[in-house]
């Protein structure tokens, strides 16, 4: 892949119009990135992108950005990273600076009230779109535990409100130690 002024100009308006077009946060975003970094331009492969996404999810920060780091990083470097921020930050920092100019006029508006609930339920199909993509490869491979973990994860926090952190540090846990029996497995079976 060469690396001159029209790949730049590729990955920043890729990351610039992913950004301006997409309503609903990093998890909006990253099967959108996937389709348009895996599936359209090939320049990086499904596995990898996968890992990249939970890395950005496991940093601190807004997962959009995260992954409009990494990706710009693996694809080019600093530069790309750089190019690939710009393109990620730019286009909200454009519409609310709008918005904030006119938010009296959207605050009482019906109309934008109705439009924020109707993006509200496309959100949550595509939330639920890029769940069903990430758990096919599990299902596939019928590893229980992570299916186990993504249902228990789920129901810990629609069912029971329980606090994210906590079951951020115990998904943790039960990924350290299946990492840990895995390798252990591993080593028994080498010597």
């Amino acid at each position: 892949m060469k690396k001159d002024l029209k790949f730049y100009l590729k990955l920043f308006s890729s990351t610039f119009f992913l950004s301006a077009f997409t309503f609903g946060g990093g998890y909006v975003i990253v099967p959108l990135m996937r389709k348009k970094f895996v599936d359209q331009y090939h320049w990086i492969e499904e596995k990898e992108m996968l890992d990249l996404i939970a890395i950005a999810q496991c940093s601190p920060g807004a997962i959009a950005v995260n992954a409009s780091i990494l990706i710009g990083y693996r694809l080019a470097g600093i530069l790309g990273s750089l190019v690939t921020i710009l393109g990620t930050v730019l286009p909200p920092l454009l519409i609310l600076s709008v918005i904030s100019i006119a938010y009296t006029a959207f605050r009482d508006s019906v109309v934008v009230q109705n439009v924020l609930r109707g993006m509200q339920a496309g959100v949550a199909a595509v939330i639920v779109d890029v769940v069903i993509t990430m758990a096919i490869p599990f299902v596939k491979a019928k590893k229980v535990l992570p299916m186990l973990v993504m249902l228990g994860a789920f129901s810990a926090t629609y069912f029971f409100d329980i606090n994210i952190i906590f079951i951020i540090l115990i998904c943790g846990i039960i990924g350290a130690i299946s990492m840990y029996v895995s390798n252990h497995r591993k080593g028994g079976v080498n010597k």
